[in-house]
């Protein structure tokens, strides 16, 4: 996999996070560790506003770095970040405090995810119900 690969396919995995209730502006950048993947991108909250963009961010609160197949499992919600940190698979420089925020950012996504998953379903079992009646008139 590529760096523009990687950066995109993780870009979809943060984006559409409803970020609306951090108020505070958070810019963190991710250094992934890898030959074929690897590169730089950043993730910032400004203004209630999710960005993720392929490139360096000097002016940052924290920098991230680890391998790629790690950020994929954070941003899935399968590896808590804060055991990731512990367990020295990801690394943070700057602020700690503000690091820890990443996580909000993760759980707005996921509960992002699950909510057009249940309007989904649910939008399926209607369309399923007028199948059915139209169905039976005839």
């Amino acid at each position: 996999m590529t760096y523009a690969d990687f950066f995109y396919d993780i870009k979809g995995r943060f984006m559409g996070a409803d970020v609306s209730d951090i108020k505070e502006h958070l810019a963190f950048e991710f250094n992934i560790e890898d030959e074929e993947a690897g590169g730089a991108f950043y993730v910032e909250v400004k203004d209630g506003e999710l960005f993720v963009e392929p490139y360096e961010y000097y002016d940052r609160d924290a920098k991230f770095i680890c391998a790629p197949e790690v950020l994929v499992k954070i941003a899935e919600g399968e590896m808590d970040p804060v055991w990731a940190f512990t367990t020295q698979k990801l690394k943070v420089e700057g602020s700690i405090e503000k690091a820890l925020r990443l996580k909000e950012i993760i759980e707005a996504k996921q509960k992002q995810v699950k909510k057009e998953a249940k309007e989904n379903k649910k939008a399926v079992k209607e369309t399923a119900k007028e199948t059915k009646k139209a169905a039976k008139k005839k």
